[in-house]
């Protein structure tokens, strides 16, 4: 048998359709794990991670105006706000509400007062990481604020120009309606990294 007959016999034409088969099959099984692996990042990032972007100047100068973030939606399902985390919060339960960002201060069973600029937290100063102008108005808190469970007290970092527990329109945030907590700084550049270091 020459060459030219073997290529063409059956068996040896049979062989090359089911390898060229295989090819086929092999780069569709490859697309499609490829296009299921992007679908099933696309949603697990949905459902964990949202952005925020900063509209207020209530966080300055830790939070700028315009800071874009994506917000951990998962990490209070299975713990708590502790003090210090910056939270993202509504007002209340409605989807279209307005989200604010806030440093979490006073924890569920705790009392807050805010007096001589100072804050008392059961009664006794407390002492923050960083460093925040002194309170001209307490607000709400110039007299003692009891959380329940579920209550927690927040601050904006700008103490003196910040719409927070303070004040009746905010006022104890409840955790139903924490949305989530600051994790990653999406721009400006600069800023770009977690968050952890606040």
């Amino acid at each position: 048998m020459d060459i030219k007959n073997w290529k063409q016999s059956p068996k040896i034409q049979e062989a090359k359709e089911k390898l060229e088969d295989e090819k086929v099959r092999g780069f569709m099984r490859w697309g499609f794990e490829i296009v299921v692996t992007l679908v099933l990042a696309a949603m697990v990032g949905i459902m964990l991670f949202q952005t925020v972007t900063m509209q207020e100047s209530s966080m300055e100068p830790t939070i700028a105006v315009g800071d874009r973030f994506f917000i951990n939606r998962v990490v209070y399902k299975f713990s708590s706000p502790k003090r210090g985390d910056l939270i993202v919060f509504r007002t209340n339960a409605s989807d279209d509400a307005a989200l604010h960002i806030r440093r979490v201060i006073g924890l569920p069973g705790e009392t807050v007062q805010i007096s001589d600029g100072k804050i008392l937290i059961d009664g006794k100063e407390y002492q923050e990481a960083g460093q925040f102008p002194e309170i001209t108005n307490p607000g709400l808190a110039s007299t003692t604020v009891t959380l329940e469970s579920g209550q927690y007290f927040v601050l904006g970092d700008n103490r003196n120009n910040s719409e927070d527990s303070r004040y009746s329109d905010i006022g104890n945030v409840n955790k139903r309606y924490i949305v989530g907590k600051l994790w990653f700084t999406c721009s400006p550049f600069e800023k770009f990294g977690f968050c952890e270091r606040w």
